[in-house]
C-alpha cells in the first residue's frame, strides 16, 4: 500500500445537519415565514378570494329568503266598449293589486336556511385559508428541503476540491500514484453534478412558490430547516384539536342542517301560498263603479308532493354526508398523528446514521493519513457521509412539515 499523506478533510457545517428543535406551537419558528405575511398572501389567494365572495353571495341569498319570494303585483286592463243599441262608446277599465302571503311557518324556515347558507359559506371560505395553508406549507417544505440538499452538495465539492488541489500537487511531487488523482478527480466530478442537480430541484421549487403565492415575501437564501419535537401528549392533543375545529365537519352539519329546513319547507309547500289584493272597476263610462278584495289560491298536486319527497331525500343523504366527513377528518387526523410519530422517529434515527457516518468518515481520514487506507476507501466513506447527511435532511423535512401539518390542521398556526 502506498503510504500517502493526502488528507480529504470532509468538514460539514453544523447548519447542514441541524438537530435544533423547533419553537412550540403558537410561537413563531425562525424557518417558518412571519405569521402576518403569511396570512396576507392567503388573503390574497384566488381560492381564498373566490371562497370569501361565496361569502357575500350567501348573505344575499340569506336577504331574498328573509324577504321571501313573492312581489307586489299590479294588473289592469283599460278597454272601449261600444254598445250599438245604445249607440255610445263606453271607456272602461279594472286593475287588480295582489301580493301572495306565505303561510305560518313558512318564513321562519326561509330565515333559517339563510342563516345557515351564511355559516356555510363562511366555513367553507375558513376551510379555503386552511387548504391555502396546507398548499404553501407543502411548498415551502419542498423549498427549504432542496436548498438545504443544495447547500449538503456545495459544502460537498468545496471540501472535495480543496482535496483534490492536494492530491494533484502531491502527484506533480511524485508522493501520491497519479490514480489517486484520478479518483479524486471523478468524486470532484459527480460532486459538481449533484450541485447541478439539487440547484435545478431548488430553484423549481422556489420557482413555484413564488408563482403560487405572489403576494409573500421569499428571503433570499432558504431558512435552515428547524424541527419541533413535541412530546407525544402534544401531538394528541393537535390530532383532536384537528377534529373539533374542523371546518370541513362544521359545514358538513350546517348543510345537514339546511337540508332539513329545506325539506320541511317543502313539506309546508305543498299547500300553496294564497294572493291577496283589491280589484277596482269601472264600465259603462262611469256608470258602474266597483271596489274588491281579490282572492287567489292554487292547489298543490303531484308535483309539489315530488318535490317534498325530492327535498326529503336530500336531507337525508346531507346528514349521512355529513356523519361521512366528520369519520373522514377523524381518519385523516389519526393518519397524521401516525405518521408524524413515524417521521420524528425516522429524523432521530437519520440523526444518530449522520455521527455514526460521519464518525466512520473521520476514521478513514485518519487512517488513510497515516497509509493504512486507501483513497478509494475514504472517498468510499465520504459518499456515504454525504448519503446520511442527505438522509437525514430528507428526513427532517418531512417531519418538520408533519409537524406543521399538524399545527395547521389545528389551527394553531396562520390561520384561526
Amino acid at each position: 500500500m502506498r503510504k500517502s499523506l493526502v488528507i480529504l478533510a470532509f468538514f460539514v457545517p453544523a447548519s447542514l445537519v441541524a438537530q435544533s428543535v423547533g419553537a412550540p406551537p403558537g410561537v413563531q419558528q425562525a424557518d417558518l415565514p412571519p405569521v402576518e405575511r403569511v396570512r396576507d398572501a392567503l388573503e390574497h389567494h384566488p381560492s381564498v378570494i373566490a371562497a370569501d365572495a361565496r361569502v357575500e353571495a350567501a348573505r344575499g341569498g340569506a336577504d331574498a329568503l328573509r324577504a321571501g319570494p313573492h312581489e307586489v303585483t299590479l294588473q289592469g286592463t283599460i278597454s272601449r266598449r261600444r254598445v250599438d243599441a245604445e249607440g255610445r262608446d263606453y271607456q272602461e277599465f279594472d286593475g287588480t293589486l295582489s301580493r301572495a302571503i306565505r303561510l305560518p311557518g313558512k318564513a321562519s324556515l326561509d330565515r333559517k336556511a339563510g342563516v345557515l347558507g351564511i355559516e356555510i359559506a363562511e366555513n367553507r371560505a375558513e376551510d379555503a385559508r386552511h387548504q391555502a395553508a396546507l398548499a404553501l406549507a407543502e411548498l415551502w417544505y419542498r423549498w427549504l428541503g432542496a436548498s438545504a440538499r443544495h447547500r449538503n452538495a456545495v459544502a460537498t465539492f468545496e471540501n472535495l476540491q480543496s482535496a483534490a488541489r492536494a492530491v494533484d500537487r502531491r502527484v506533480a511531487l511524485r508522493d501520491a500514484a497519479a490514480l489517486d488523482a484520478d479518483q479524486a478527480g471523478a468524486a470532484l466530478a459527480a460532486a459538481e453534478l449533484r450541485i447541478g442537480e439539487e440547484a435545478a430541484t431548488r430553484d423549481r421549487a422556489r420557482a413555484e412558490l413564488a408563482a403560487t403565492f405572489p403576494a409573500l415575501t421569499l428571503p433570499g437564501d432558504a431558512p435552515e430547516i428547524a424541527v419541533s419535537d413535541p412530546p407525544d401528549s402534544t401531538l394528541e392533543t393537535l390530532a383532536a384539536e384537528a377534529v373539533e375545529r374542523s371546518h370541513d365537519i362544521i359545514a358538513a352539519d350546517r348543510e345537514a342542517d339546511r337540508q332539513g329546513a329545506l325539506a320541511r319547507r317543502s313539506r309546508l309547500d305543498r299547500v300553496p301560498d294564497p294572493s291577496l289584493g283589491f280589484r277596482a272597476f269601472q264600465e259603462r263610462g262611469g256608470q258602474e263603479k266597483g271596489l274588491g278584495v281579490y282572492v287567489s289560491m292554487p292547489f298543490g298536486g303531484g308535483y309539489r308532493r315530488a318535490l317534498a319527497d325530492q327535498a326529503a331525500g336530500d336531507a337525508r343523504a346531507a346528514t349521512a354526508d355529513a356523519a361521512n366527513v366528520r369519520l373522514e377528518v377523524e381518519a385523516h387526523s389519526a393518519g397524521d398523528l401516525a405518521e408524524t410519530r413515524a417521521r420524528l422517529s425516522a429524523w432521530r434515527s437519520a440523526r444518530a446514521a449522520v455521527a455514526r457516518a460521519d464518525a466512520a468518515a473521520a476514521k478513514m481520514a485518519r487512517g488513510q493519513q497515516v497509509g493504512v487506507i486507501d483513497l478509494g476507501d475514504r472517498l468510499y466513506a465520504d459518499r456515504l457521509a454525504y448519503e446520511a447527511r442527505a438522509a437525514e435532511i430528507d428526513a427532517r423535512v418531512a417531519a418538520a412539515h408533519a409537524v406543521t401539518r399538524m399545527r395547521i390542521d389545528a389551527h394553531s398556526l396562520w390561520i384561526e
